[in-house]
Order: C-alpha cells, then structure tokens, then sequence
C-alpha cells in the first residue's frame, strides 16, 4: 500500500513516445476523420505483436489475450476500455495519470473464456458511442474485433452508419517520423547486439531453446517488450529453417547450422527484423555459402529497388525471377513488408499489394534461398529512401562461425 502511495506512475514507466509525437498523430488523425465524415474510431486489440495502431495512438498496447478497446471522437479525448475492475473503481492499466490524450479508462471484468461476460466491453462501448445522435463510425482493423463484441454495438445503435476506417489510417502509419527513425534505429541495434550475444553463447549440447532464452534475454535486458525469436539447429545438407518453441527440443552439435530470426521491438515499441545463419565449429559447407550469397544478392537487389514509387508487384516478380533463375525454389509467401508498432504491417511486398513504395517506410526484407539440401535466408531492416532502402543493421552479412 505505502508504494503505491509514494512511488508515481511516471516512474514506473519505460521509454515512452514524446507528447508533441503523439500530438501529431492524433492532429493527422482528426484531419483525415473530417475528411471522411467519421465522428469515432474503434480500435480493438488483444496482443501486442500485431497491436501497434492501438499503441500508435496511447503509446500503450494490450498484452496476453486481454481485450483493450479505444474510441477515439474526432473533437474529444479518448475513452479507453480494459479488462480491469467494475466501476467505480479507477483503473490500474492503463493508469489515468499516464495515459496521455485519454479522456477516461473505462473497465469491467470481462474474459473470452467466461461467456457470460463476452459483452461487457461492448456494452461500456456503446455508452461512450451513444453520446452523438446517429454517429458515423469507422472501424479499424476489424479482424480483431471479436464478432460478439461488432454485434452488440450494431445491435445497439440502430441509428448509427458504420465504415472500414483501416486503410486511412495505416496511410498515417506507414510514412515514420523523425522520432519513430529514431526508435527504429535503436531496436536494430539491439538485434545487433543479440546476434552478437548469440556468437557468444552458442555452442554443442546446448537445445534450440536455450538459444531461443538467451535471445529473449538479451533482449528483454535492452528494452524489448515483445517479438518473436524462432531457433532451428540441423546437420549440413539438409533444410535447416528456424522454428517456434515447440520444435526446439534438438540439441545442437559440432558442425551443426543454427538458423535464427530475431523479430522482437526495442525501446519505444517499434519494429525491425534481423536473420542469421551460424555455423558451430566448422566453416559453411560450399553449397550453404552459396545459398547465404544468393539470398544476400537478392537482399541487396531487392533493397536498391526500394525507391519511392516502386511497385510491390514489380519487386516481388524481381524476387521469383532471381530465386527461379539460380535453381532455388520458387517462392510462396511474403519476403518483404512494412513494420512499424506492429511487426507486420503494410505494405506487403506481394503480387496483391495495391500501394507504392513511399519515402519514409520501414521494410524489412528476407528472401530465401532454398532447395532440397539447403535453406538459407538472411534478413535486415531497411528505411525507404530517394535512393533506395538504407540499411539499418550492421552485424555481418555472411554465415557467423561460432
């Protein structure tokens, strides 16, 4: 009790996005809600690896499968709704004294695993939306709207119209501030210093998944919240893909090739991607240096091509008449994208990607040269500029021998 009492809030928190940020923000926001007719956004999330727009607009995101929801009016403060207490008790996340642009944290007990309570979010939602006569709302990300959640605020505004608001605001997202270059900036340093730790520690007898905790570690140590780190260990002459946790049981030997992703954010909240391949006591057999060397041409081809007004669908054929024309197999998902708040964001650099490039945008590109005795993909950050993608890791590019 006495700590709550002496320590602040402010205290308490970790790197946050400055308040003029977040002004610009929503400042850019209301313009394009005026432009489009909106009184509100709904935004709802549950996770933070895919939750930036809500984190975006609080500089605070929803963690473990816990339902937080913003309404955000375009001429008032934000309402926030979190799984928390009944009023009227005040909330305790996110905490009112930091929750800046936050007219009120609204919150009641509600879990996706009780059912009975799969409306209390909704229910408090349609209190704060009733407040204007017939609004006009745009959704936002409405995939992670639970359908329960979508139906009880139709239901209950019989004179409200209703509009998919996504893609205006992934436009304000995706061109990056000089303040988001900056965090971006800093958490491919720490996936630097990952990889780097990882050179280090790596070594026979240890399983996939003590890499898997010694990255996260590290990370976690230097100011990531969140991210994936994916780990797979295999002999030479054989696909060797980095894995979940769940396939991580392989205990690495001499000779071994360990593929490792490092996606996690750093300070701040945003998003690089970084990919290695370390090879334990040996050198990289001839057919592995020249996988990593194609997918690492194909990087660079790729990065050059990032150039303002650039087709995705021109950029992701360069990538399959590369890969075709070097033996390796045709690819078949996504080998380049947008990040940002969220590791996955637009623009996807796919045959159905309907923007251009634009100056400004975080890419992350990651071909993969493969076949049926060898995978290999390398990964780095890059920031869309006049003369194409500037790199924004420096660890080494080739196989690391540890």
């Amino acid at each position: 009790m006495a700590d709550s009492i002496t320590v602040s809030p402010h205290e308490r928190l970790v790197k946050s996005i400055s308040t003029p940020e977040l002004e610009r923000r929503w400042k850019a926001t209301r313009e394009m809600m005026r432009e489009h007719g909106l009184d509100y956004l709904v935004i709802q999330n549950h996770e933070e690896f895919l939750g930036g727009t809500m984190r975006w607009l609080t500089d605070f995101a929803a963690r473990h499968q816990y339902p937080m929801t913003v309404i955000f009016p375009v001429d008032d403060e934000m309402t926030m709704i979190a799984c928390g207490l009944d009023a009227p008790a005040a909330q305790v996340y996110p905490p009112p004294s930091a929750a800046r642009g936050v007219k009120e944290v609204l919150g009641a007990g509600y879990f996706a695993t009780i059912q009975y309570t799969n409306t209390y979010d909704a229910e408090l939602a349609v209190g704060v939306l009733n407040r204007k006569r017939n609004p006009k709302i745009g959704w936002v990300e409405k995939a992670f709207i639970p359908v329960t959640f979508h139906d009880h605020i139709v239901k209950n505004l019989p004179g409200a119209s209703f509009v998919e608001a996504t893609e205006w605001l992934d436009r304000l997202k995706a061109i990056k501030s000089t303040e988001e270059l900056e965090l971006i900036q800093d958490c491919a340093v720490l996936q630097d210093g990952c990889m780097e730790h990882l050179r280090k520690t790596i070594k026979p007898g240890m399983h996939d998944y003590e890499v898997y905790a010694e990255a996260h570690y590290f990370c976690s140590l230097h100011g990531s919240s969140r991210g994936i780190v994916q780990v797979g260990s295999g002999p030479l002459g054989t696909k060797v893909p980095f894995d979940f946790f769940r396939m991580q049981n392989r205990v690495i030997r001499e000779g071994d090739q360990v593929s490792v992703l490092i996606e996690v954010n750093g300070p701040g909240g945003y998003y690089s991607e970084a990919m290695r391949t370390y090879m334990v006591g040996a050198e990289p057999s001839p057919v592995l240096q020249e996988a990593c060397a194609a997918a690492l041409e194909c990087e660079k081809m790729i990065a050059a091509g990032l150039v303002p007004g650039a087709d995705p669908k021109e950029l992701w054929q360069a990538y399959v008449d590369f890969m075709v024309a070097r033996d390796y197999a045709a690819p078949v998902r996504s080998f380049a994208h947008g990040q940002g708040l969220s590791l996955f964001e637009r623009p996807n650099i796919r045959p159905d990607e309907t923007w251009k490039i634009e100056e400004g945008m975080n890419i992350a590109v990651h071909p993969v040269a493969t076949r049926d005795d060898v995978l290999c993909i390398v990964c780095d950050g890059y920031i869309v500029e006049k003369g194409g993608g500037r790199l924004l890791h420096k660890m080494p590019m080739d196989v690391i021998v540890v």
